[in-house]
């Protein structure tokens, strides 16, 4: 793996992008379809595009297992938002709605929701308790310390 370089997903067409660790926090852009490479709001991930972007993705991403009808995860699902916003592009946000990818559910061992996860590479690191899950983790992931700006302090 090269150092100075990542390889990132694209969220609009899939495609992997190789981009200089120094350049991340730029507007990058898709070298396929130009768009954005970070849009600062959760991917919507379903059976067909899961495996693209969380086992294409040298980013760590953070996923939120949530359902339409939970309460508490259309409680928590504002703060997924702007923890997206808050928190790209050191990880990359996604959102899984468990009944439309049930397999996904399963794989993952999810019996609740809402759950979050972070993935590396597709591997699990962790679930458990949002702000201070998420700061812990990445700064171990990354060996930079994860914003925290805007995540209710």
């Amino acid at each position: 793996m090269d150092p100075a370089h990542l390889h990132t997903v694209c969220p609009a067409c899939g495609r992997r992008n190789r981009v200089p660790m120094d350049r991340l926090a730029a507007d990058g852009r898709c070298g396929a379809c130009h768009q954005l490479l970070f849009q600062g709001r959760p991917l919507i991930l379903d059976d067909s595009s899961f495996d693209q972007h969380v086992t294409g993705e040298q980013l760590p991403v953070v996923v939120d297992f949530w359902a339409v009808w939970c309460g508490p995860c259309k409680a928590m699902a504002p703060v997924f938002d702007a923890a997206a916003q808050v928190l790209e592009p050191v990880v990359r946000c996604a959102k899984v709605e468990v009944d439309r990818a049930p397999a996904i559910a399963a794989r993952y061992a999810v019996r609740s929701v809402p759950t979050l996860m972070i993935l590396d590479q597709g591997k699990p690191v962790a679930t458990q308790a949002f702000r201070e899950w998420v700061q812990w983790h990445v700064s171990r992931l990354n060996a930079q310390p994860a914003p925290t700006a805007g995540l209710g302090d």
